[in-house]
Parts: structure tokens; C-alpha cells; sequence
């Protein structure tokens, strides 16, 4: 992927400030950006999208460089995270994927029975498939001109897997969870497949010009305990080890960060990889053992607050997370009825509080 000379070009990084709390290191205030802060609460966001379809937009790197630079200019994010969506990996892999008004992602052949995993290629030329988000990645890396890191994703294998099968959304995720009970071989196929293709895409995106690295197990909580740490843990394991090794070889640091629920979270502190994960109690803090970093997690329904209220929320959840080895977010993306003057809200108590705390240490 030439990783020794991908940077040598990109504007030099002038905010680090995520890439160092993402590393446990100390920071002067605690960082700061939020899921889905490139969204239709934004009126340029909507503008920029009228009319268009979704993953054709995700296929074109000039209007992805657009969509994800459009906060940056209204908020002093700590970091810019790429606009594409989890879904082109099954896009990737052979399967139709449509994004459908009213209703979200669609699959119109969804995998029914194992059969069905014989439509997938067997062998996925990522390069090929998905190089249209590695476009994006490099030009969006030269037009934020070092303002920011730039954070690459995916979505984790069963997350994937459960749209796979269900077709789209679902509240029960049913259908994907049978095949974990009645075909558990073909599950793990599945799984195995799914990871080898994200490892590569990752790797794409840091050769690319990704800053970090992030990986969405959205559905972790559907999951039991048991069938975690069966279905889901071992694949997220596996790609940050793969990941982070090919990396090492070739001198790269590149901060991987997880995302999910309680379920992740009380298996997370397992892992011999250091990484930034997403968490929902601050507990989960003294459970790591400082072994990671940790990303969250106001409920993004406080947004509808009012500021003063916004600015309250935000130093009780930095009073409970620590300003060391923490970046803060919401605990899931923004709406699109959201006020971006609370977005604006939510940034500003985030860098004041964590300033003033920081700074009576």
C-alpha cells in the first residue's frame, strides 16, 4: 500500500489533539467531534444532497470531500471522519445495496440460506471495488489542510453480517441471529470473509491517508453474552491485530477506535491490542485498568436542551470520564432535527469545562 511515503505530501497536521488522548498521551483540553457531524441537520448538507442518490454520492470523492469538510467550517471539531457509509463493503463483496426514501438501506437479495454465500466473491480487489473512498480520503486530506485528523471506518463483521441477512434495519435482527443457531458454519464463513475484506479496506484507507482508524459493531447489542464472544469479539480481535501489525511493519501508528454498546464494553478490557473504545458507563473506566482510551457518550437527545443546560451535561460527563485518555462524542449520531447552534453548544462546554479542569490539576 506504499505506507513510508503516503503522508509525504498532506499538509502537516495541526491539531493532534485526538490522535494523542486516542493514545493515552495528555492533552490541553479533552477532544471533541460527534457522530454523524456531517448529517442532514445541516441546511448545506441537505442542499448538497438534494436529488441525489446516496451511494452515488459515497461513490464520488469530490462531493464526499465536500460533505465531510462542511462541519469543520461551523464547529472547531478535533477531528473529520470520512463521509461514506458501512454498507459499500457488501456493495464490495457483490451484493445490491439501495438506499430507499422513508425506509434506509435496502437489500433487495438479501442471503437467505448458506447457498446464498456462494453470490459473494470469493476474493474481493479492494482497490478495485472501493477505491472511490480512498479517492476521497486522499483529497480530503489535502483540502482540510492539516486542520484535523481524518478518521477512516468500517462497519465490524457481524454488524455487516446482520444487514447481509435481514435485508436492511431491524429491531430483532431475527433472521441473522437464526443463522447464528441453525448454521453456525456458515456464520463463521461469513464472518471470516467479511473480516478479510475489511483488513484490506482498512489498510486502504491509511495508505490512503487515514489518521485513525474506527470500527463500528452497531449491532453488538442484539447479541448475548455467549454469542459475543462466539460471533463478534473474535473477528474485532482479529482485525485489530492484522491491522495493527501490517501497520507496525511499516513504522505506522494508526489509533483504532471501536464502537458499540455494553456488550463490547464488558468484553473490550480483553484485548491485548490498545485501543479507543466507545462506552456507555463511565465505570467501564476503572474496569479497563487505563488499558484504553475511552470515546463517548452524552445522549445525543440532550442536544434538544437548552445551552446552559447543554453546558451542565457536558461537565458532569467529563467529571465522571476523566480529561486523560478520553475524547468526547455522543453516545450515537446526530439527528437531523437537531439545532447546529447546540452542536456549536455541546463543542464549546466540551473544550471550556475540560480546559479549566485540566488546568486546576
Amino acid at each position: 500500500y506504499g505506507y513510508d511515503d503516503h503522508q509525504a505530501d498532506f499538509p502537516q497536521l495541526q491539531n493532534d489533539t485526538f490522535l494523542r488522548a486516542a493514545r493515552g498521551e495528555e492533552t490541553e483540553h479533552v477532544p471533541v467531534w460527534c457522530m454523524r457531524q456531517a448529517g442532514r441537520y445541516l441546511p448545506e448538507f441537505r442542499e448538497s444532497r438534494a436529488g441525489k442518490d446516496f451511494f452515488e454520492t459515497c461513490q464520488t470523492p469530490a462531493a464526499c470531500c465536500e460533505l465531510t469538510l462542511q462541519p469543520l467550517r461551523r464547529f472547531p471539531f478535533d477531528a473529520a471522519i470520512i463521509f461514506s457509509d458501512i454498507l459499500v463493503v457488501p456493495q464490495a463483496m457483490g451484493m445490491d445495496v439501495q438506499m430507499v426514501a422513508g425506509k434506509g438501506p435496502t437489500f433487495p437479495e438479501p442471503l437467505k440460506e448458506p447457498e446464498d454465500l456462494q453470490r459473494l466473491r470469493v476474493k474481493v480487489d479492494v482497490g478495485k471495488e472501493l477505491g472511490y473512498v480512498f479517492k476521497a480520503i486522499t483529497l480530503t486530506r489535502h483540502k482540510i489542510e492539516g486542520k484535523v485528523p481524518l478518521i477512516g471506518f468500517t462497519g465490524a463483521p457481524w454488524t455487516l453480517m446482520s444487514y447481509m441477512i435481514e435485508g436492511g434495519g431491524s429491531n430483532t435482527h431475527s433472521k441473522a441471529k437464526r443463522w447464528l443457531y441453525r448454521h453456525p458454519e456458515a456464520s463463521h464463513m461469513l464472518l471470516r470473509m467479511l473480516t478479510d475484506v475489511i483488513v484490506e479496506y482498512l489498510l486502504g484507507q491509511v495508505a490512503a491517508g487515514a489518521q485513525a482508524l474506527q470500527v463500528f459493531e452497531s449491532h453488538a447489542g442484539i447479541l448475548g453474552p455467549v454469542e459475543f464472544k462466539e460471533f463478534a469479539l473474535p473477528y474485532l480481535r482479529d482485525i485489530a491485530r492484522r491491522v495493527k501489525d501490517k501497520l507496525k511493519e511499516a513504522g505506522q501508528d494508526v489509533p483504532m477506535v471501536r464502537d458499540g454498546d455494553h456488550t463490547l464494553h464488558a468484553h473490550i478490557c480483553t484485548q491485548s491490542h490498545r485501543c479507543t473504545v466507545c462506552v456507555c458507563v463511565c465505570v467501564f473506566r476503572e474496569r479497563t485498568g487505563g488499558k484504553v482510551s475511552l470515546q463517548g457518550n452524552m445522549d445525543p437527545c440532550a442536544l434538544y436542551a437548552p445551552k446552559e443546560r447543554i453546558s451542565d451535561i457536558v461537565k458532569k460527563m467529563l467529571e465522571g470520564f476523566g480529561t486523560r485518555a478520553y475524547i468526547a462524542n455522543l453516545g450515537h449520531g446526530l439527528y437531523p432535527d437537531m439545532d447546529p447552534e447546540s452542536v456549536g453548544a455541546f463543542v464549546e462546554a466540551v473544550h471550556t469545562h475540560s480546559r479549566q479542569m485540566i488546568k486546576q490539576k
